[in-house]
């Protein structure tokens, strides 16, 4: 999916607004101030209506009579969608929210993707085999590019959910991914990161061997060792720059 920012005007101020909401500087519940805004955005006010009508369908913000728009609740935020995610992970702070939503995520990839595998392992295809295949070898060709590494490991965990032939899994690629990049840049900032190629090279071969259980058993050892890689640097790290600002990733 394409970032906002590089969709012309409109999308820099849906992320603009966005960052804004997220980093608690449009506070949950204030009322925002649209003539303030269009003049700091510089943008019409067309414009900035358009934009909040995107966060309004991401339940961000809403706009009564008598009170105006304001930011809503973060309980009523959709945070599964992929944009609300990454605006988040994306953030140049780090709140006690921002942690809890990497711990829940990484609880998340720990209910779907063992279930995920075993269902690959029963309904893979040959074209399921080359996409895993294609990923893996890619994730040990990448050297020291991280936006290559970072791709490929994105690239497998795409291919092993398009494996399971269930639309509704395959759309979880959102969710995972968005979680798994922010990962992937927190925790091989560290040079001591375990290399992912083994551990991905086992869920491969057992699906490839059609073994569910084998395939659960290595994909629960695979999400372990990124546990471990985040145990390693203290479990919540603060994100810092940006994501192309990102260290060696090697990605679990």
């Amino acid at each position: 999916m394409t970032p906002y920012a590089r969709r012309g005007v409109h999308g820099q101020t849906v992320e603009a607004l966005a960052r804004r909401v997220l980093s608690g500087d449009l506070p949950e519940g204030s009322t925002l101030d649209l003539v303030a805004l269009q003049s700091e955005l510089d943008v019409s006010l067309t414009a900035l209506r358009e934009s909040l009508k995107v966060l309004a369908a991401k339940g961000m913000v809403d706009a009564r009579q008598k009170r105006g728009t304001f930011v809503r609740s973060r309980a009523d935020w959709n945070l599964l969608d992929a944009d609300v995610l990454r605006w988040q992970f994306e953030s140049d702070r780090t709140t006690d929210a921002d942690s809890a939503l990497l711990r829940n995520l990484a609880e998340v990839r720990g209910i779907i993707e063992p279930a995920a595998v075993r269902l690959a392992a029963e309904r893979r295809t040959d074209a399921d085999l080359a996409a895993l295949d294609a990923a893996v070898d890619a994730m040990g060709q990448g050297g020291s590019d991280a936006a290559h590494a970072v791709e490929a490991d994105l690239a497998f965990h795409r291919a092993l959910l398009a494996a399971t032939h269930n639309e509704l899994l395959e759309r979880m690629e959102m969710v995972i991914e968005s979680g798994l990049a922010y990962r992937d840049r927190i925790v091989h900032s560290s040079p001591h990161s375990e290399d992912p190629v083994p551990a991905h090279r086992a869920v491969l071969d057992a699906v490839r061997d059609q073994d569910p259980r084998a395939a659960e058993a290595a994909m629960r050892a695979l999400l372990d060792q990124a546990g471990r890689d985040l145990d390693r640097i203290g479990g919540s790290p603060d994100p810092g720059g940006s994501p192309d600002d990102m260290e060696r990733p090697t990605g679990q």
